[in-house]
């Protein structure tokens, strides 16, 4: 059962931040944003909190006329009474999960990093399936997908393949797509046709906002070089392509896509920020786990999480050992969702048990 003074806390919080921004003066405009977004977050829990008072009044008096002399009326009161203790559950059900810690970077637009792993070729081609496969998705959650840099294969894949995903709520959607992916399957260029093993490892970054995160020049380096194409082909006569580096961390991005030296500098610089907002984001995680283990966003890299079988036809994500016989669908991104949502169910419900046992 939820505290009635945790309930308490929370009108008390909004009631205040209601006053502050009634009377904000000369409060900052960031301080004036914080608070306002903090008030949105608080509407749904403050309206499901004054049902709760409301129901336990209810009930309050419905116990009581329970306990009265009338037959007639103890029986109504305990069948009302029944019915108002069984809101109660499923609204207190709904309060718990408002309560839930939010990851802060769920609502983000994300940057989405593809890269062949083993398997050569094949590999390649698997990581280009990926990279379709969330293009798709993207399109039917009404989300934008931009390519921000590509290394091609030769047959058509892609080495590594970088694209922006904008929109609300990618990351809290994507951001369970971080890790090994792995593909069994005859590759096209196998003549015995046996089935061979590859894998593609995903990324899923929150994008940073300006304020986030701050760049200072003298921490980069800066090259810039001539772009080139697969197997040396030229794809540029001018030093356009650039190469920064991030000297406090060793972060190296590398941008060559477009024509124009100053939108390869932009490009590359709203990568790099993402993965400096990333690398900030896990070494906070590493200082909150302590002893224990804690994954917030980027995925475990080092274990599959997702198998992709074309001869059986089935998608299986190993972390919450479903299976999905679907699997044309799912690479078409039309039944992505029903592996993301389960995903985000188990989440919610670790962390449900994690606030349970916390008291």
């Amino acid at each position: 059962m939820i505290a009635s003074e945790k309930i308490t806390a929370i009108l008390d919080r909004h009631a205040e931040i209601e006053h502050r921004l009634n009377t904000a003066g000369d409060l900052p405009s960031r301080e004036i944003a914080a608070l306002s977004r903090e008030l949105a977050t608080l509407e749904p829990l403050v309206a499901r909190a004054r049902e709760l008072q409301a129901l336990d009044a209810e009930i309050a008096d419905l116990e009581a006329m329970a306990r009265g002399e009338e037959d007639e009326m103890r029986a109504l009161a305990e069948d009302e009474l029944k019915d108002a203790k069984a809101r109660r559950a499923a609204l207190e059900g709904e309060i718990r999960r408002l309560l839930l810690p939010r990851d802060a970077a769920d609502e983000r637009s994300a940057i989405l990093e593809i890269r062949a792993g083993t398997g050569g070729e094949e590999a390649a081609l698997f990581a280009a399936d990926l990279y379709r496969m969330y293009q798709r998705y993207a399109e039917r959650q009404g989300w934008k997908m931009e390519m921000l840099s590509a290394s091609p294969s030769d047959v058509g894949g892609f080495k590594e393949v970088v694209a922006s995903v904008s929109g609300r709520g990618v990351f809290a959607k994507l951001k369970f797509e971080s890790g090994v992916h792995r593909v069994q399957r005859v590759p096209v260029t196998e003549s015995g046709g046996r089935i061979h093993t590859s894998a593609a490892t995903v990324a899923v970054l929150p994008e940073p906002e300006d304020v986030d995160v701050r760049i200072d020049e003298k921490d980069l380096r800066v090259d810039v070089f001539r772009a080139s194409g697969p197997g040396g082909q030229s794809v540029n006569t001018t030093d356009s392509a650039v190469r920064i580096t991030h000297l406090p961390t060793g972060i190296v991005v590398q941008q060559q896509d477009e024509k124009s030296q100053h939108k390869n500098r932009e490009k590359a610089l709203k990568v790099l920020r993402a993965r400096l907002f990333e690398h900030e984001r896990e070494r906070a995680a590493r200082e909150r786990a302590d002893a224990r283990r804690v994954q917030v966003g980027s995925g475990d890299r080092s274990e599959r999480i997702r198998t992709y079988n074309f001869p059986q036809g089935r998608v299986t994500d190993h972390r919450i050992n479903l299976t999905l016989h679907k699997l044309d669908q799912v690479l078409a991104g039309e039944a992505l969702d029903e592996i993301v949502e389960a995903l985000m169910a188990e989440d919610e419900a670790a962390r449900l048990a994690a606030l349970e046992d916390q008291g």
